[in-house]
């Protein structure tokens, strides 16, 4: 395993810009607001010597609201796994009495920390490691982590407190542990996060009965069955005219991406309320995406026989347009139905990766075109001559021939539907890509001979004396 070392401090200290400064990424949400990271965000910092495993926490404040009590156990388990813990304070703001409380937090502990006086660009810096060196941390200093200025001051001083990694290819199997990406996504207050948690086993995110919990997307490794996965919490999406906050605006840019990252997304909906306008709006996302689907309906343990009847009545009736796609009802809260919901997620992703052939894709074109032939374009029709493999995730199929261009959508879902039957492609949408050879005369005009324009000349003559 890579040594970890985490980021601790209160709120709107900078540790979501310190994490993305190095880690080089943009994986963390920032926002100048208290509070925006409730749950352990990890991340390879790589810009070292020895690379090593940072998280990044939310923030201490000391008060015991629901979800603060619930940050702060989120925060103790980072710090439990620790090898080195990082203590950010501001530089702006000066040392606060909960910054002693958080320091003797981690002393208590026994491991090195480090102290990170942040947002110290355009001030004395001199001025303000004196005012924190009361605080008694030898191992102190400035750092401006949205310029990431004095970062090679702060990386030299953690490489050495550094455990020794146990296994040299430490570093290579984390970056192959990542397996099938799967996102949760869903409305605010469906069950993902609990989902989550239950999936691990632990309570690896915050669950709250309060909407909007998660903020932002928490990339989770789970293993299963000798299978790997990587599980995307992501924030819950309402409608556009809802969203106010600039923050819930880039909590919605974030899910968007890690519907673009994932391979499998699992649309979750609550099954007592049914299949709303934003669940819709969620899966013709994940379309235009071309990725994997699961619809997944949860909170079904609450419902009696008759609201159960009436949501499968209304999911079969509004999920037609995506009946390839597996739905599975289970409890979240209660962990019935999860092997299901596995199982499809498998399916899905085996789907999604399926490699085709050339000469299968234009026999089974052949037995399609054989069976239904494509209706008349301008009383001509199509033809269809051979299909070749466009890519994956989704499958993708283009097929060659003339007056492609005018073919019926009705005829291209029948090949799509054709496709899916032969080779059992469930939980995938399927891209067919129709391609027609150019025609080498178009733009050419025939220019005629001296002899060709006499026959021409004596024909009118004959045409108009007839």
């Amino acid at each position: 395993m890579l040594p970890v070392v985490a980021l601790v401090g209160r709120p709107n200290v900078g540790k979501s810009t310190l994490f993305n400064a190095l880690t080089r990424s943009r994986d963390a949400l920032v926002a100048d607001l208290p509070g925006v990271t409730r749950d352990r965000h990890y991340g390879v910092c790589r810009l070292g010597a020895r690379p090593f495993v940072l998280v990044d926490t939310g923030g201490l404040s000391g008060a015991r609201v629901d979800i603060d009590e619930l940050t702060e156990k989120q925060v103790q388990r980072a710090i439990e796994e620790a090898g080195i813990c990082v203590l950010l304070v501001d530089a702006r703001e000066g040392l606060l009495p909960q910054d002693r409380v958080i320091l003797d937090r981690l002393r208590r502990t026994g491991k090195p920390v480090l102290l990170a006086v942040n947002k110290t660009d355009g001030i004395d810096a001199q001025a303000a490691l004196a005012e924190f060196a009361s605080l008694g941390v030898a191992a102190t200093f400035a750092i401006a982590a949205a310029h990431a200025r004095g970062l090679d001051a702060l990386l030299a001083a953690t490489l050495p407190l550094l455990p020794p990694d146990a296994d040299e290819g430490a570093l290579a199997e984390h970056d192959e542990a990542g397996g099938t990406r799967v996102a949760i996504v869903g409305r605010p207050n469906v069950g993902k996060s609990t989902l989550v948690n239950r999936l691990l086993g632990e309570e690896r995110v915050v669950v709250s009965d309060i909407a909007g919990t998660t903020r932002d997307s928490i990339h989770v490794p789970l293993e299963r069955d000798g299978k790997r996965y990587t599980l995307i919490d992501t924030a819950g999406v309402r409608r556009r005219g809802r969203v106010e906050d600039a923050l819930e605006k880039f909590s919605v840019i974030k899910t968007l991406q890690s519907i673009a990252a994932a391979e499998v997304v699992a649309v979750m909906l609550d099954a007592g309320e049914g299949v709303t306008d934003q669940d819709l709006a969620l899966i013709g996302q994940v379309l235009d995406a071309g990725r994997a689907l699961v619809i997944v309906a949860n909170k079904w343990d609450g419902l009696e026989q008759y609201d159960r009847e009436r949501c499968k009545a209304g999911l079969e009736r509004k999920l037609d347009f995506v009946a390839w796609a597996r739905v599975v009802f289970l409890s979240a809260k209660h962990g019935s139905g999860l092997r299901e919901l596995m199982r499809a997620i498998d399916r899905a992703g085996v789907a999604a990766s399926r490699e085709l052939g050339t000469s299968d894709l234009t026999r089974a074109l052949e037995k399609a075109v054989a069976a239904h032939q494509p209706p008349l374009v301008r009383g001509h029709s199509p033809k269809l001559r051979f299909a070749h493999p466009g890519g994956d995730h989704p499958p993708t199929i283009v097929i060659h021939g003339s007056r492609t261009k005018h073919i019926a959508d009705s005829y291209r879902r029948y090949l799509e539907n054709f496709f899916r039957k032969r080779y059992k492609l469930e939980g995938t949408p399927i891209r067919i890509e129709f391609r027609e050879g150019e025609n080498p005369y178009a733009g050419k005009r025939n220019v005629l001979t001296e002899s060709q324009q006499r026959k021409r000349r004596r024909m009118m003559r004959h045409v108009r004396g007839r």
